[in-house]
């Protein structure tokens, strides 16, 4: 196996420590690499999200996609990405992960720090605890054992997508362009049919 066909598998495999959405068995296992100040990866979370419906809507086995995120920030590119990563995180430890992880893709273009305690005020949060995770980085480590991760796999922008711990590629040159929802669930559902 040469480095490049390395750079096509997912090196870290889901575990308990992710956040993930539905089961860690499913037969399909979507690992999104994505930050919440990234465009791209906003309309490629609305198209999984389309996807899972689709998958749980009765027409397939319930529970048979499994949603993992994990954090990629390119600081340079994205400054209030590793702010709101920790808002992620601080909501998490407060059991609001997938809320806060939804409201900040909602309003990407509102990271700053007021915003944020807004939208954990509205998700009902305790405030101060909030606060003091953020100030104190409390859960850096974790946002930086994601990026790591991608890295292994060989992730340098985001959004990126594993399907069963392969890399999906959109099918188009530049990784900024528009993902196809039909090209997506085609190749999701080869990746099911695999496993039957």
């Amino acid at each position: 196996m040469n480095q490049d066909s390395n750079f096509n598998q997912l090196f870290v495999p889901p575990s308990e420590r992710d956040r993930y959405q539905g089961m860690l068995n499913a037969p399909v296992i979507l690992v999104e690499y994505g930050n919440y100040e990234c465009p791209q990866f906003r309309q490629v979370h609305q198209l999984i999200q389309a996807i899972q419906q689709d998958f749980n809507s009765g027409l397939t086995e319930k529970n048979s996609i499994c949603v993992v995120f994990r954090h990629f920030i390119e600081h340079s590119i994205y400054p209030q990405a590793q702010k709101a990563a920790q808002a992620a995180e601080a909501a998490a430890a407060q059991g609001q992960f997938w809320e806060m992880h939804e409201m900040l893709l909602t309003h990407q273009e509102a990271l700053g720090n007021g915003y944020l305690v807004e939208y954990a005020n509205h998700l009902g949060l305790d405030i101060y605890k909030f606060l003091q995770d953020i100030s104190k980085q409390v859960h850096v480590d974790r946002i930086n054992q994601d990026i790591e991760s991608g890295h292994q796999s060989g992730v340098v922008t985001a959004p990126a997508l594993f399907i069963n711990g392969i890399r999906y590629c959109s099918g188009v040159a530049q990784p900024r362009h528009r993902w196809d929802m039909e090209q997506l669930m085609a190749a999701i559902i080869a990746a099911s049919n695999e496993v039957l």
